[in-house]
């Protein structure tokens, strides 16, 4: 069976398990109607709108 020959040091592990909890921006898109950024798939919180129909009455 295999076994380390060398302990692995704490920031050799600490490094490791950082990488696996990175965060990353949301991604935006541009909305068609207003041009504002909105995240994908969504209406767009500023005018209501999703692929080109109204779905909100925002004021």
């Amino acid at each position: 069976m295999a076994v380390p020959k060398r302990r692995t040091s704490s920031t050799k592990r600490d490094k490791r398990r950082a990488s696996a909890w990175t965060l990353k921006a949301p991604e935006l898109v541009k909305c068609s109607e207003c041009g504002d950024y909105k995240r994908p798939h969504r209406i767009c919180p500023e005018c209501g709108y999703y692929k080109g129909k109204k779905y909100l009455a925002l004021d």
